[in-house]
């Protein structure tokens, strides 16, 4: 039996306390409020973003299929460990679910969070990833089969009838597992690791907030409103230091905290109103943080150094309570509070009838924003490879905008894209990634003042070449583009390429075709990677080799934001104060900034144009067969009309300004 019920009453209970504050606002609907939220909800089955009942079925039938399967497993493991034939009868394992199906707001195609809790003598290397992972390899209805055992959450991916399905394993300190098993309860902690922890709290925190939000239906119809509109603005990746679907939960559930008798139209203005005057770091949490004898660490910046240096800090409200958005950086906290800062103007015209619901959701048009962007080419020689090499690449390009901040200080404002895009014209699997790079706003600069990021972007590389399941014909390029030079496959419909903008993916290109026909050469003059996990953030072995990569400069004003990422500005009268307010009754230091509010900078447009470079290329090694490319290319010089031979043997290295 598959444990995925959760609470469903959706009658307001005006007598409890939600939150760790008093609500803003105790307010209902008025008339305009109901005709807008009758809008919303078509809106949104307009959108597709409800499943059909026939889905629906589909995957209770999957995971009634899973647990299954599990059940035998673990009683085959029991008797195979030499128990006896009572302990074998009596052995057990359940399947729990979370996330945003535990939630009840997924929509059509969307995966499925699961947790397998198994008995004490099951264990998770051995048993699970490996004797399980036979069993569901020898299965014809499971494809796509991925074990990630080295991940913060251990996980094993794989796609069942169609069905995609990401298992944890919890092994509790429990001879037999009971069918109905309370993993609420805080006995389930008892001798586990910090790994188990962290897979059990994937319930526990989704049965946390159903109980914290005065009505769950309301709470579910603006958190499928939101997170679509995240995805729709380019704002909705954990792994890439943007917020993931607990993250977003959460900040919804704090809202409907604080607007108890607020349907979902109106949750929705009140979510980007309260987060456009955020003062983060202040954290957002649902209830009180509480520690307990179990000694597991919780999130307290008082006390843990580390957690004051977290930019957005989303608590979650199970024990222990721990910041759920520590992938945040100081670059993707600025692009989401550009977003809520739009999102709350649009609110504000839906409002006033001077807007409809599509205008929210409208997306964001992330390649039409910048003058400048980095484009990671991700390579390998099969699909297989691809899907295991994407994912390590994936997982460590937030750290290529922490290295960005961090040797730049800053200055260099970094907004990575969440969406993978592929060329389907290369010969051999591959996928790129872009982030879109700007000089901060509102600083001034000086005349022709570089960023040199060539060492930022060789370690890395370096790290992105330790990983440890490494096989021939796996291969990164970063390389700098221009707006108008941007590959025609990120766009929909496409658009004909300019002479130079063949040259964007050159590298790639050319490595594609050497994987099919130089794989046992490439073999050769590859040594095999290191296995050892200290090494991930070791300094490059060879300062002095570069990658072959040209940034040119960027210019202050270089991002074509328009109205889009400007600060309202507006007051809130006594729902700012309230906000305000909550922040003190959390107990911690209000934070104000100087040049800016809730993280959002002020922009003067009377700044002088500062010509900025940034240097991605220095003296490089010899390309091999695999990496050969032509003699050199020409960079034009868009102020002069000048062109700069940019050779690759390191001999000379053109300079171009903007």
């Amino acid at each position: 039996m598959v444990r995925s019920e959760s609470p469903n009453d959706s009658s307001p209970q005006l007598a409890k306390k939600y939150g760790i504050t008093k609500p803003i606002s105790l307010a209902g609907p008025a008339e305009a409020d109901l005709h807008r939220n009758m809008e919303l909800d078509k809106f949104l089955i307009d959108s597709g973003l409800y499943e059909s009942k026939e889905e629906a079925e589909r995957r209770k039938e999957v995971l009634d299929r899973i647990d299954q399967i599990v059940k035998v497993w673990v009683k085959q493991l029991t008797r195979k460990k030499g128990y006896t034939d009572q302990m074998v009868e009596d052995a057990n394992a359940v399947i729990f679910t979370f996330g945003s199906y535990r939630l009840g707001v997924h929509g059509p195609g969307a995966d499925i969070d699961t947790l397998c809790v198994g008995p004490s003598y099951v264990n998770r290397d051995e048993d699970f990833f490996v004797v399980l992972h036979n069993i569901l390899a020898g299965m014809e209805e499971v494809t796509e089969l991925q074990p990630v055992p080295d991940a913060h959450v251990p996980v094993m991916k794989f796609k069942f009838l169609g069905i995609s399905i990401d298992l944890l394993y919890a092994s509790v300190s429990l001879l037999v597992v009971p069918e109905d098993l309370d993993i609420s309860h805080g006995s389930v902690l008892y001798n586990v690791d910090e790994q188990t922890v962290r897979s059990l709290n994937g319930c526990r925190v989704a049965d946390q907030i159903l109980k914290l939000v005065p009505n769950v239906e309301h709470f579910r119809m603006t958190l499928r409103c939101l997170k679509f509109w995240a995805k729709m603005r380019g704002v909705y990746s954990n792994v890439t230091g943007f917020l993931g679907g607990v993250n977003w939960a959460l900040l919804v559930a704090r809202v409907c905290q604080l607007y108890p008798n607020a349907i979902p139209s109106m949750l929705v203005a009140r979510f980007f109103r309260v987060y456009t005057q955020w003062r983060w770091p202040n954290p957002v949490m649902l209830c009180s943080i509480e520690e307990n004898e179990l000694g597991f660490p919780v999130w307290h910046p008082r006390k843990n150094p580390r957690d004051r240096l977290h930019h957005m800090p989303i608590i979650t409200p199970a024990y222990p309570c721990m910041n759920s958005s520590y992938n945040v950086s100081g670059s993707t906290l600025r692009v989401m509070v550009e977003q809520f800062h739009h999102g709350h103007r649009i609110c504000e015209d839906i409002e006033l009838n001077k807007a409809q619901w599509s205008t929210l959701f409208e997306p964001y048009l992330f390649f039409e924003a910048y003058k400048n962007y980095l484009q990671v080419d991700v390579i390998a020689a099969n699909t297989d490879d691809m899907l295991a090499w994407k994912g390590w690449v994936e997982s460590r390009f937030r750290q290529l905008t922490l290295k960005i901040e961090r040797d730049t200080d800053g200055m260099l404002q970094c907004h990575p894209c969440p969406n993978e895009y592929v060329d389907m014209s290369k010969p051999c699997s591959h996928c790129a990634f872009f982030m879109g790079l700007q000089r901060k706003e509102g600083v001034r600069g000086q005349e022709g003042q570089q960023f040199d990021i060539r060492g930022t972007v060789d370690e890395f590389r370096q790290e992105i070449n330790m990983y440890m399941f490494w096989k021939p014909g796996m291969d990164i390029f970063v390389s700098h583009v221009r707006r108008k030079q941007l590959p025609a496959f990120v766009f929909p419909d496409g658009y004909k390429r300019s002479r130079l903008s063949r040259h964007t993916s050159l590298q790639a290109e050319k490595t594609c075709e050497d994987v099919v026909e130089c794989r046992s050469a490439f073999k050769e003059r590859h040594p095999k990677r290191k296995n050892d996990p200290t090494m991930m953030d070791a300094e490059p072995s060879n300062p002095n080799k570069r990658v072959s990569i040209r940034l040119g400069c960027l210019t202050t004003g270089d991002v074509d934001i328009n109205s889009d990422v400007r600060s309202c500005g507006k007051q809130l009268g006594s729902e700012e104060e309230g906000i305000k307010q909550n922040h003190v009754q959390n107990g911690e230091t209000v934070v104000d900034y100087s040049v800016s509010r809730a993280g959002q900078t002020f922009v003067s447009n009377n700044l002088p144009e500062v010509r900025d470079e940034v240097l991605l290329t220095d003296g490089v090694e010899k390309p091999s067969p695999m990496k050969e490319l032509l003699a050199s290319y020409e960079l034009p010089n868009a102020v002069t009309e000048e062109a700069y031979q940019i050779g690759l043997n390191g001999d000379k290295v053109g300079v171009a300004f903007m």
